[in-house]
């Protein structure tokens, strides 16, 4: 395969990854403003961090929905953008329209202009249906991906490029969200806590996931423990690293060699099999979150080097 050709489809995964975990952000943002008592200010500064977009409110003295719509949601100046991120998965898909199945190109084109027609006012009346609409197309796409590619190199890029995006926002997400994970959050145990806790499985769907694993026990500890080193959860950081490392493997055997994105992915891998959560609270969860980030983006770069992106 050309090299564009495997980055077009590794960045197609990424960028449709990555609208739906802003669409899942500003979902949880929006939930937390709402709570009697909270501070909108820092939580919707907490999304912007989540989404990597801090710099762009540096200079905002509050930010605001509709502050954090315009920017998110529908700058098209923004590459992160949902709507840049948008654009840009059908951007990629249309430059290797032949390597992509009709059900894959069809899911990217149909309705992609959708967001050009929304102002942030209507996007904060209806934002709701826009956030599901968002997350919908995503869920489409991988469906599509899953029922209609064959499962070759084509297929690891697109799924590679989803997971390695995946890991980022999750990572991302705890990085900003840590310390309501703290041991000491767990003797208050307040209504905030509660809903604290609970809006870090609402941003990733995991609420009944959560619920099935550990019933009605909400504590920080195990929430942690289920985003993280769950392997069974289709989002924790663990399950992320299994794929990924599923498909370097399959890589690494269709062309022949290994590089050292391949001993990257082993390293992250290995390490979360063999950590337990007592022992990533005792050695400081934020320093654990911080190693993961910056081990997940050195694994970008390997990936790139590796196969000539």
């Amino acid at each position: 395969m050309l090299s564009r050709t495997a980055e077009s489809l590794y960045w197609m995964g990424r960028y449709v990854e990555r609208a739906e975990c802003t669409a899942r952000l500003i979902e949880m943002g929006h939930r937390m403003a709402m709570l009697p008592g909270s501070y909108s200010d820092e939580e919707w500064r907490s999304v912007a961090s989540a989404s990597g977009s801090a710099e762009l409110f540096e200079d905002e003295p509050s930010i605001t929905d509709a502050t954090i719509l315009r920017t998110l949601m529908l700058d098209p100046d923004n590459p992160s953008s949902i709507r840049s991120c948008l654009r840009q998965a059908r951007a990629n898909g249309r430059a290797v329209r032949n390597a992509l199945t009709r059900d894959m190109w069809e899911t990217l084109n149909e309705g992609w202009r959708r967001l050009d027609e929304v102002d942030v006012g209507s996007a904060q009346r209806d934002l709701p249906s826009l956030l599901e609409w968002i997350k919908g197309r995503a869920i489409m796409f991988r469906g599509a991906v899953s029922t209609s590619m064959l499962r070759e190199d084509r297929f690891d890029f697109v799924l590679l490029g989803s997971h390695v995006e995946r890991a980022d926002m999750m990572l991302r997400l705890l990085d900003v969200k840590y310390y309501v994970l703290l041991p000491e959050t767990e003797v208050v145990g307040g209504g905030r806590d509660y809903h604290q806790w609970t809006s870090l499985l609402h941003a990733t769907s995991a609420l009944r996931a959560y619920h099935h694993v550990y019933r009605g026990d909400y504590s920080p500890w195990k929430i942690a423990d289920f985003m993280i080193l769950n392997r069974a959860f289709p989002r924790s950081v663990a399950f992320c690293y299994d794929q990924i490392g599923n498909c370097l493997d399959r890589l690494a055997r269709g062309y022949g060699g290994r590089h050292d994105c391949h001993g990257t992915a082993c390293e992250m891998i290995a390490r979360l099999d063999d950590v337990e959560m007592g022992e990533i609270f005792q050695h400081g969860l934020h320093d654990f979150i911080t190693a993961t980030i910056t081990a997940t983006r050195r694994l970008n770069g390997e990936i790139y080097r590796a196969y000539h992106f």
